[in-house]
């Protein structure tokens, strides 16, 4: 069940004709029952992609940065990180 809309806000555009036609043509194709939940559903996903998209860029320079810090950084391994490097190398003579 979709959340009720508020509908406070407005937004006004000016478009060619041409685009209104196209938008008009499209939107009775589509289903949608109004030229504004058209454009509103049409636009919204847009929107959303581009801002999934952007976040996905956000949170892989993040990461990226937090990878090259860690690796040339000067930090130094923690205890468990040393017991996991001991533990690995006993294992690895084993063989």
């Amino acid at each position: 069940m979709q959340a009720q809309l508020n509908k406070d806000e407005r937004i006004e555009i000016r478009i060619s004709p041409h685009d209104k036609r196209i938008f008009q043509k499209a939107q009775k194709l589509s289903g949608d029952k109004s030229f504004s939940s058209f454009i509103v559903r049409v636009v919204k996903k847009e929107a959303e992609e581009i801002v999934a998209k952007n976040d996905t860029v956000i949170a892989s320079e993040r990461d990226r940065n937090i990878f090259f810090k860690t690796v040339f950084g000067d930090s130094k391994p923690n205890s468990k990180l040393i017991e996991a490097a001991e533990k690995y190398k006993s294992q690895a003579d084993l063989l």
